[in-house]
């Protein structure tokens, strides 16, 4: 029974595999319900790209003839643990929509949901990684440090000028930063230009996403300092 789902890509639904096997968990039940009926269930209980998901689960289920013992007993359980992780998505959901919901009361969060790429889950992981106090910093260069995006200074008796980036750090922070990095590069001409130089400047993929997420902190920084929203940067007028 297991081989079936071998056959299903993760990214054809979210959460539509495990709706499917709340109903449906052995390959002669998908057969004998076949596509068109699997499509109409699956749409019925919500479940993204019903009729790709209900497709891919018949034809695996079309090349699985062999009866495993214990399949209903298996089958069951199955069952049991789809409802019960449907469930505990649920209750994710609940828990990140009363995140938001206090996250919109700080002050800061208009702010820091202005710049590009975060939301308003990475912006209470921000307030919960800084406690909403930029004076416990001092600056933008320090506030990168704790991220673990500035380098710092590994010197040793004549050498000087050694830097490394730091091994102690808040990472939960870092990963705030390089998130929505990551995710300002798909929507943010400015960030996309920016981590476009830095690859053709022969960075690899992490490096030029931290290089920005480094750029970020400055940002951030000065819109907290200065009280106001990110602002994106107009284009230039062309000369007649």
């Amino acid at each position: 029974m297991s081989r079936i789902w071998a056959g299903i890509d993760a990214g054809l639904a979210n959460m539509g595999p495990l709706i499917l096997l709340t109903g449906y968990q052995t390959p002669g039940s998908i057969r004998r319900l076949g596509a068109s009926r699997l499509e109409k269930w699956l749409r019925g209980r919500g479940a993204r790209w019903s009729a790709a998901l209900a497709r891919t689960a018949v034809e695996a289920a079309g090349r699985q003839h062999t009866a495993i013992p214990g399949e209903q007993a298996a089958a069951r359980l199955v069952e049991a643990l789809a409802l019960e992780l449907l469930d505990l998505d649920r209750k994710i959901a609940e828990i990140d929509e009363d995140i938001a919901k206090a996250f919109q009361a700080h002050p800061y969060a208009q702010i820091v949901t202005s710049m590009p790429g975060i939301g308003p889950l990475l912006g209470a992981e921000f307030l919960a990684a800084t406690s909403g106090d930029m004076g416990l910093f001092g600056s933008a260069d320090r506030l990168a440090t704790y991220a673990g995006l500035a380098p710092t200074p590994h010197d040793s008796g004549r050498v000087s000028g050694n830097l490394h980036r730091p091994t102690r750090y808040h990472r939960g922070l870092q990963r705030v930063f390089y998130m929505s990095a990551m995710s300002s590069i798909h929507f943010c001409p400015e960030s996309r230009r920016f981590y476009q130089r830095k690859r053709a400047e022969g960075k690899r993929h992490t490096q030029a996403v931290l290089a920005l997420a480094r750029r970020r902190v400055n940002v951030l920084w000065a819109l907290l300092r200065d009280g106001r929203r990110f602002e994106p940067a107009q284009p230039a007028a062309s000369s007649a």
